[in-house]
Parts: C-alpha cells; structure tokens; sequence
C-alpha cells in the first residue's frame, strides 16, 4: 500500500479550489499567497462536508451518518498526524503548523450535521445559532491565520460573517425549500408577514411576500454595518480582502432590496466588482 505523502495531500485541495473556483470569493486572489495554501485546505475541508450534507441520493440519516464518519476521522488524524484522506492529512498540518484552534473546525461539522436534521428554526435567534457554527468560523480562521485574531477582530468577524451567511439565504429561498426542504427564514416572521411555505414552494411574490425579505435584508444589512470597521483596522491584502468581501456583501443587499422578484438572484456584474475594488483600495467609509 502507497503511503500518501503530504505533497499529494495539499495537492488534492488544491484541485479541490480549482475544481469549484467559481465558489471562492471574489477577492480570493488578493490574500496573501504564503496563506492562500492553508486557505485552499480550510476550505477543501468545508466544501467536502458540504457535499456529504447536500449532494447525492442519500437521506438525511444515511448523511448525518457520512458527517459523524468525516469527523471521527478527523478526530484521528489530530492524534496520529495523518490520514488516508488527503483533505484531514492537510488540514492536521495546516493546524500544527498555524496554531489554528480545532473547535472551529468541529463548529463547521455541527452546521452541517444541523442542515441533515434540522428544517425550519422558529426564532431569529435560532438563525443566529446556527450562523455561529456554519459561518463565523470561517472568518475567525482567517484571523487566526493572519494572527489579527483580537477579541475587537473577532466579535466584528462575527458580525461579518453571519451578515453573509443571511445574505446568503436570501438569494437562495427557492434553491433551499425546493432541493432541501429548508427555510431559513424565522418560523414566527413567517406568521407575523402573513406568509405560509406554498408562497416559498410556489414563488409567490406577493405585497407580503414582499414585505417579509425587506425585514430580512435590512436586518442583515445593520448586522453588516456594526462589523465593517474590521475592514479599516486591518492593513495590507487582507484587509482589502475584507473589506471586497464586506463591499460586496453590500452591493448583494442593495440587488435584493431592488429587485421586483423577491426570487430572482441577483448577480455581481463587471461594474459592480470594479467599483468594490475601488472602495476598497481608497478605504472608502461605510455607513
């Protein structure tokens, strides 16, 4: 039997990055490139537990199964420094060699675990729970790696983060109850607008309709807002990153609020990006 060796490994995520480039940010390619290796094996690692919760013909026991394997696996490749999958024979040396906090690798493992069991959330707050595991992890990791990983950092990561996560929902409303009978829109703001799933199920675009993902995005939007100073505190490429990342998270917002279809995706255009890039190299102040 061959013997992964560590090249082969970081190698394998890398075709990962290649193979979903369209999923990488917008920016990506601004960050560092000493961190865009351990970056490309970060998210290798999420993207393969995103595929084991989302895609295939398993149910959602059979893929809470699958997750609860990755992560037993994952937990022996901490100990022993190796694995026969390449991703977590990567990631254990990323982590090593970054001082990288484990625990927000097994957060992201519970967001995904949450997505096989867990269909509607009755609360807001509930929608903030699950964007704790599913998205400021990934923000923290960058901080980490960039050892910019203050408490001030962190709690504006989070705020980031979970704006885009929200963000994120709103553009995918009929993709996530059509494809995976998901609505992460709060079961109580679905009374209180008056709104029930066939309008999800059956894209009704109505006055209520309307109504409801207005609230959604301008709260997403103010969640936004208390976080954008991280991109002025950070300096260098990462900090223009964040603030792309920020620029365009708003750029998406404003399409939503605009857009006549409430289940229409709004796209970034050519424009749209050229003028984030611009922003974000002059540091242009959000408000």
């Amino acid at each position: 039997m061959t013997t992964l060796t560590l090249q082969q490994a970081y190698q394998h995520c890398q075709q990962i990055v290649r193979n979903h480039y369209e999923n990488f940010p917008v920016a990506s390619w601004f960050l560092p490139k000493k961190l865009r290796l351990p970056i490309s094996v970060i998210y290798a690692f999420a993207r393969h537990a995103d595929d084991l919760a989302d895609e295939g013909e398993l149910d959602d026991g059979k893929r809470y199964q699958a997750l609860e394997q990755y992560q037993a696996d994952f937990e022996k490749a901490l100990e022993v420094s190796y694995s026969d999958n390449p991703i977590l024979f990567a990631l254990t040396d990323v982590i090593k060699n970054h001082q990288l906090p484990t625990d927000l690798f097994f957060d992201l493992l519970t967001a995904f675990k949450m997505d096989t069991k867990t269909k509607r959330y009755a609360s807001f707050d509930d929608i903030l729970n699950y964007c704790h595991y599913s998205a400021n992890p990934v923000g923290r990791l960058l901080l980490h790696l960039h050892q910019q990983n203050t408490d001030e950092n962190l709690k504006n990561s989070d705020a980031i983060c979970t704006a885009l996560q929200l963000i994120n929902f709103y553009q995918d409303i009929y993709q996530d109850i059509n494809e995976n009978n998901r609505i992460y829109i709060p079961t109580n703001e679905l009374v209180q607008f008056n709104i029930t799933e066939q309008h999800f199920l059956n894209k009704i675009n109505d006055s209520s309709m309307q109504r409801l993902m207005k609230h959604q995005t301008e709260r997403a939007k103010k969640i936004m807002l208390t976080g954008a100073v991280l991109g002025q505190q950070l300096s260098g490429l990462f900090g223009l990153e964040i603030r792309m990342i920020i620029h365009g998270g708003l750029t998406i917002t404003d399409k939503l609020q605009k857009i006549p279809n409430v289940f229409d995706r709004p796209r970034l255009t050519s424009r749209d990006k050229f003028v984030m890039l611009w922003h974000a190299f002059r540091k242009t102040k959000i408000s």
